[in-house]
């Protein structure tokens, strides 16, 4: 991984829910309840990511950027989402149980990429990329929920298991050892989720995945 800007401790907006990061809605807090059971904060948390990362459905095409869309509410509503949307609800989950968590974003480069996948995108390359990180008490370890378990076994990869201590992130080489995934550049860490950043990559690297009036056309 290249490096990361720098990273402040957290602040109180790191324990917030809002209108994106919305862990106190009715729907987030039930299925919290439902993953976690009794467990301890750190067996919470792991739940939270095993659950994110196989029972949310990868789609790297489910883009929209209303505020609404990209809801954590909305992406267990669809049981889907862009890997942006599974870290949002990643992120939103981990505050509602307390830990200060933020959003992490960059662009990636996915060797394994699809051929219908890189040919409406033109590139192999991803941006903007979700992951999530949260404060372990001592610092923001960064960790990626998106690739479920059954994706990864049909791209002959492991799945990213979880890890309290250290950063979980793409892996670099598949199962044969042939390089994945590369980051290219690290947008580092966000207390809210930046939609106005998040178009800026999207308009920069997919010009031609929006229609006339600005939105997001490009399906699976």
């Amino acid at each position: 991984m290249i490096d990361s800007p720098p990273l402040s401790p957290p602040v109180a907006q790191d324990l917030a829910s809002d209108a994106v990061l919305n862990g106190a809605n009715p729907l987030v807090m039930r299925q919290l309840s439902l993953v976690c059971g009794a467990g301890s904060r750190l067996e919470c948390l792991e739940r939270w990511y095993l659950f994110v990362r196989d029972a949310i459905r990868y789609d790297p095409f489910q883009i929209n950027l209303r505020p609404e869309e990209n809801a954590a509410s909305r992406t267990l509503e669809n049981q889907s989402g862009h890997c942006v949307h599974k870290s949002i609800l990643l992120v939103a989950g981990f505050r509602a149980l307390g830990v200060p968590s933020r959003l992490g974003l960059a662009r990636v480069r996915n060797h394994l990429a699809t051929e219908s996948l890189e040919r409406k995108l033109g590139t192999d390359v991803l941006t903007p990329h979700g992951y999530g990180a949260f404060w372990n008490g001592q610092r923001w370890v960064k960790c990626t929920p998106v690739f479920n378990r059954s994706l990864c076994e049909k791209f002959g990869t492991s799945t990213l298991d979880w890890d309290a201590e250290n950063d979980v992130l793409f892996q670099p080489l598949d199962s044969v050892g042939q390089r994945f995934m590369e980051y290219i550049e690290d947008y580092g860490l966000f207390s809210s989720v930046p939609l106005d950043l998040i178009r800026e990559q999207l308009l920069e690297m997919y010009p031609h995945a929006f229609d006339a009036e600005g939105n997001w056309s490009l399906k699976g």
